[in-house]
């Protein structure tokens, strides 16, 4: 008995929209599958004029999706193992993570039908109900809110945990809830995954703290900027501070050895006039000293110019630590050591 080979046909339609999802794909550099379930079709709707511009979104029977997907290949077949029930495709030009934060500031506040899983513990708020006395009350007890009757109205006494995450909204919840006007859900277009340059990405991968991702960033930075001020690294950020930190350590030499550089003679006459002045002050007989040191009490308000290299030297190294310093800021540190003592003992 010969088997009968059958051949498939496909329907002119399927192929027209198989080559229209097909260039749909190629006209993004990101691709991405989403969760459509459950949005309204009002909402759908102003969800796609919201993302007009940055993204689209093109909905389309699973089989053609996954045929789509295959066709195009090049990694985005992978795509493929999101599309299960109600999706619909997305694509942009804008990189995963603006992607998924886009998708996720488009979702709006929606009521919770009975039957439905709690998404988060369920809250009835203290406060007026501004519902006239009557049944209600009743209701709220029902459901486990602290209510009573107040002042002529409903009012809830403190916040009442109804129903928590994880748990079904029966009936009476859901009636409850809607005569508040509480909406405990948020609809949305829900990115199960996206293909981007190559990587796949779904959406714990592309959940970031902005502030946080860029506070990183900027300490690894002043990290590898302090490693290489104290590796005495010369880089075009760091130069400027190793300058300084040498320019420091070179005069607090100078003045240890009693260099009479003309970089160092200032502050060596500094140091000697310091140190002249303290030894008048130990000398009781004033008659035996010159009469520009006679009268004198105590050393000048100015100290030792040895303690002024240290301190120079001690700033210098201060602008290793402090990695966020700029290097404007570095040279100047450097240049006003020397200036300052110019001045003082000018």
């Amino acid at each position: 008995m010969s088997s009968v080979r059958k051949t498939e046909t496909i329907p002119e339609w399927k192929r027209e929209e198989v080559g229209e999802l097909v260039e749909f794909i190629d006209s993004y550099a990101s691709v991405g599958i989403v969760g459509v379930a459950g949005i309204p079709s009002r909402q759908l709707q102003a969800m796609r004029r919201e993302l007009h511009g940055s993204a689209a979104v093109r909905m389309s029977r699973n089989t053609l999706t996954n045929r789509a997907l295959e066709e195009v290949d090049d990694g985005v077949e992978a795509l493929t193992e999101y599309v299960s029930g109600q999706v619909a495709l997305v694509g942009t030009n804008d990189n995963p993570f603006g992607l998924f934060k886009q998708l996720e500031a488009s979702k709006t506040p929606a009521p919770i039908n009975a039957g439905e899983v709690a998404p988060n513990d369920i809250v009835i708020p203290e406060g007026d109900t501004g519902v006239d006395p009557g049944p209600f009350v009743g209701e709220l007890q029902t459901v486990g809110a602290a209510a009573r009757i107040q002042d002529g109205s409903i009012k809830v006494t403190e916040d009442s945990t109804v129903l928590e995450e994880g748990e079904v909204v029966d009936d009476d919840l859901a009636n409850v809830l809607v005569e508040l006007g509480i909406e405990p859900k948020e609809v949305g277009l829900d990115l199960r995954a996206v293909y981007s340059e190559g990587v796949l990405f779904e959406p714990d991968e592309l959940e970031l703290d902005v502030d946080e991702y860029r506070a990183d960033i900027e300490s690894a930075a002043a990290a590898a900027r302090n490693l290489s001020v104290n590796a005495a690294y010369p880089t075009a950020a760091t130069a400027g501070t190793l300058l300084a930190k040498a320019s420091g350590e070179a005069k607090s030499v100078g003045l240890f050895a009693e260099i009479e550089s003309p970089d160092v003679v200032p502050d060596l006459i500094g140091k000697a006039d310091a140190q002249l002045r303290a030894l008048a002050t130990q000398i009781d007989d004033e008659e035996a000293l010159p009469e520009e040191l006679q009268g004198v009490e105590t050393a000048p308000a100015t100290e030792p110019a040895d303690d002024d290299a240290d301190e120079e030297e001690e700033q210098a190294d201060e602008e290793t630590e402090d990695a966020e310093e700029t290097d404007d800021d570095a040279d100047d540190d450097g240049g006003d050591g020397g200036d300052g003592l110019g001045a003082m003992f000018g």
